[in-house]
Order: structure tokens, then C-alpha cells, then sequence
């Protein structure tokens, strides 16, 4: 009985897995073609039972996830070292595949984390487990492309031969991309006009990258 369980869940696991090789491409392809269509669908999806939630596409939360480890890969493929000023704490995450994609996941969930908050205490709604999920779920579609972009920049700037600018323009570019987006949201969500909305998307990624710098600064110092 035990066996045929354990044969049962990897089976499962065995179709979950391949079926990222369709719907993370699909998925993208929503994000990047109307990520404000893309967010509301996933509020959408939070109605739904959980097991038929994102039935035709990856769950925000999974795709930032998957986004990650394929950028992590394209560190990995281009050998890109940890920096050698970094501390041996920071050694220690880097040197290890699984620990870089946990941290890293953990630092970009800050944005869209903060980001819903903002929106809910904008809303005067009570923040909590469940008035949380749907704005975080929704922004962690925006904070894949936002990882994506600062990730693959970075790996561009630590290859000597390739030119710093080129890094500079692909994580401006994606710093625009998300702050435009964001700036739609906040406006579409909160009935604002587009300056007070793109303040409010400003803000909360000024207070994202704050919190962050209070997370890694105590790891650098290690």
C-alpha cells in the first residue's frame, strides 16, 4: 500500500514537472504580453477551489520560483564566481545552487509583499493571511520579469568581455518595465491618478529595497 502511494505521488510529480515545460512559456508569454490581464487573472484564480486554481498557467508564486532557477542556470553556464569581497556567509549561499535560489526567492518575494501591503493599507482593508494573498500572488507575476532583468544584468556585468552598459540597459530596462506596470496597478486598484499611482509604485519599491538591504547587510557583515 505504502509502495503503491509512493508510486501515485511520483507519478504526480512526474506530470507536474514536465507540464512547467508548457505552461512557464504560456505563462510568460501573459506576463510579457498584458501583465495587468495577467494580475487579474490571478485574482480571479483565488476564487477558485484550490485544486483547479491556475488550471492553464503556473501559480505567481511557481513561476517566480521557476524564473529564478532558469536564471541561476545562465549564471551557472556563463561561471559567473561570487564576488571576492563577498563575506563568507555570502560564500556559503552562493557556493551551494539550491541556497542562491532559496535567497534569492526570498529577496524578490520583499517586493510584491510590500507592494500588496501598500495596497491593502491604501484600501484602509485589514492585513492579514487571506486579504494578502490575492495583491502578492498577483505582483509576483511582475516580480519574475523584475528578478529576470536584474539577474541576467548582473551576470552581464561580471563578464569581463561584455560591456557594462549592455547589464545597466537590461536591469533599466527592467526597473522601467516593472515601474510602469506597477504604476497601472496602483491606479486601476486605487481609482488615483497616474502621478499619486506612480509615487505609491515608487515608494513601495524604495521600501522593498530597504528592507532588503536590512537583510543583507547583517550577511555581508558575516
Amino acid at each position: 500500500m505504502d509502495l503503491l502511494k509512493i508510486l501515485r505521488s511520483f507519478e504526480e510529480f512526474i506530470f507536474e514537472a514536465t507540464s512547467w515545460l508548457i505552461f512557464y512559456p504560456m505563462t510568460l508569454w501573459r506576463v510579457v504580453r498584458d501583465p495587468l490581464a495577467a494580475m487579474e487573472y490571478s485574482d480571479r484564480e483565488q476564487g477558485d477551489p484550490e485544486e483547479r486554481r491556475y488550471d492553464d498557467a503556473l501559480s505567481p508564486p511557481l513561476f517566480l520560483l521557476a524564473t529564478l532557477v532558469l536564471v541561476n542556470l545562465v549564471a551557472l553556464a556563463a561561471h559567473v564566481p561570487p564576488p571576492p569581497e563577498a563575506s563568507e556567509a555570502m560564500k556559503a549561499v552562493a557556493a551551494s545552487p539550491q541556497n542562491l535560489i532559496l535567497f534569492r526567492s526570498l529577496a524578490f518575494s520583499l517586493i510584491p509583499l510590500v507592494a500588496a501591503a501598500s495596497l491593502l493599507h491604501r484600501q484602509g482593508r485589514r492585513i492579514s493571511r487571506e486579504t494578502l494573498r490575492a495583491p502578492f500572488y498577483a505582483q509576483c507575476y511582475l516580480a519574475a520579469l523584475c528578478a529576470a532583468s536584474v539577474s541576467i544584468g548582473t551576470v552581464v556585468f561580471q563578464r569581463p568581455e561584455l560591456p557594462n552598459a549592455v547589464g545597466a540597459a537590461i536591469i533599466a530596462g527592467g526597473f522601467l518595465w516593472f515601474q510602469a506596470v506597477q504604476t497601472a496597478w496602483f491606479r486601476r486598484r486605487l481609482a488615483v491618478g497616474w502621478v499619486k499611482a506612480a509615487l505609491l509604485g515608487l515608494w513601495a519599491t524604495v521600501r522593498a529595497l530597504a528592507y532588503l538591504l536590512a537583510l543583507l547587510i547583517p550577511i555581508a557583515m558575516l
